[in-house]
């Protein structure tokens, strides 16, 4: 398990850490409710789980795009992979930056690149 507050200590020890006047924290777990009826309204059956793995150089190049964003000074993100429980932790991120627009940016632009071509994610039933 990652520990956010030992990221967070580190990261206001980063080169960097002056330019920050916000730090955006996110932890992603599975949930019991399927994606198509949290994100479309379709009925489903319960999730008990998910298998889930990722490209690890594909999320190692999402991070320092997006630490080259406006604004954007410190990126860190950890994903686990395997058999995973509802409940467990999926993702961990966490992104320092000088205002919260471009924290918020970056972490979307993050999110989008990660979920949409770094991950494989198989819901179980």
């Amino acid at each position: 398990m990652v520990d956010l507050n030992k990221w967070l200590d580190e990261a206001k020890k980063a080169p960097d850490a002056d330019k920050c006047g916000m730090y955006l924290m996110h932890n992603g777990v599975v949930r019991g409710t399927a994606k198509a009826q949290v994100r479309q309204g379709i009925d489903s059956e319960p999730v008990t789980g998910m298998i889930f793995s990722y490209e690890k150089a594909m999320v190692d190049r999402v991070v320092s795009k997006t630490l080259e964003m406006t604004g954007i000074y410190y990126v860190r993100a950890e994903l686990s992979s395997g058999k995973l429980e509802v409940g467990d932790d999926i993702m961990y991120v966490l992104i320092g930056a000088d205002t919260r627009p471009h924290a918020l940016d970056a972490f979307s632009f993050l999110m989008d690149e990660v979920k949409g071509n770094c991950v494989k994610e198989l819901e179980m039933n």
